[in-house]
C-alpha cells in the first residue's frame, strides 16, 4: 500500500476543511479520534460480526469498504495531526487468529492506548490492527486505495456543497 501517497491526500484535504472552517491553529485530536471510533462502530454495524441474534446479512462489499476507508481517512489524519506522516510502516501480510469481531476490539483497544500515549509506537499499531481488520474482511491494499481515491473525492465534492 502506498501510504505516502495516502498519507499526501490526507494532508490536503484536512488543510482544505481546516482552512474552510478557520480551524488551522485548533488542535483536532480528540475530535478525529471520536470520528474514528463512530466510523468504527459504522464499520461494524455494516458488518453484523457482532450481532449474534440476527439472521439478517452483513451489507453489501462496497457498502462494507466504503465504511473502512472512513476509518484510514481518520486514521490518516491523526497521524498527520500527530507528525507521524513521514514514517513507514509495516504492512502486515497475514493475520493472527482473530475473529473479525476480535479484530473490531483490538482495534478500539488500540485507538483507546493511542489516544492515551500519543506515541508513534501506539499510531503504528493502529494502523497495523486496521489493516488487519482489512485482512479479516478480505480487502485487498488495491481494493482499500481505490476506495480511498473514490471517498477522497467525494470528501472534496462535499465539501464544495456545504457539507
Amino acid at each position: 500500500m502506498n501510504l505516502e501517497k495516502l498519507f499526501e491526500m490526507q494532508k490536503s484535504l484536512d488543510a482544505h476543511i481546516e482552512k474552510k472552517h478557520g480551524l488551522e491553529k485548533e488542535d483536532l485530536f480528540e475530535k478525529k479520534l471520536l470520528a474514528l471510533l463512530v466510523e468504527l462502530g459504522e464499520l461494524a454495524n455494516e458488518t453484523r460480526c457482532f450481532k449474534f441474534w440476527s439472521l439478517k446479512p452483513s451489507s453489501s462489499r462496497e457498502i462494507i469498504l466504503e465504511e473502512y476507508v472512513d476509518g484510514v481517512h481518520f486514521i490518516l489524519s491523526l497521524g498527520i495531526e500527530m507528525k507521524f506522516d513521514k514514517m513507514e510502516f509495516l504492512v502486515p501480510n497475514e493475520v493472527q487468529g482473530n475473529s473479525v469481531t476480535a479484530q473490531f476490539l483490538a482495534v478500539y483497544q488500540t485507538a483507546n492506548e493511542f489516544a492515551r500515549t500519543r506515541n508513534l509506537e501506539q499510531f503504528a499499531k493502529l494502523l497495523t490492527d486496521y489493516l488487519g481488520l482489512a485482512a479479516r474482511l478480505n480487502f485487498t491494499t488495491k481494493e482499500i486505495e481505490e476506495a480511498y481515491f473514490r471517498k477522497n473525492e467525494v470528501n472534496y465534492e462535499r465539501q464544495k456543497k456545504g457539507y
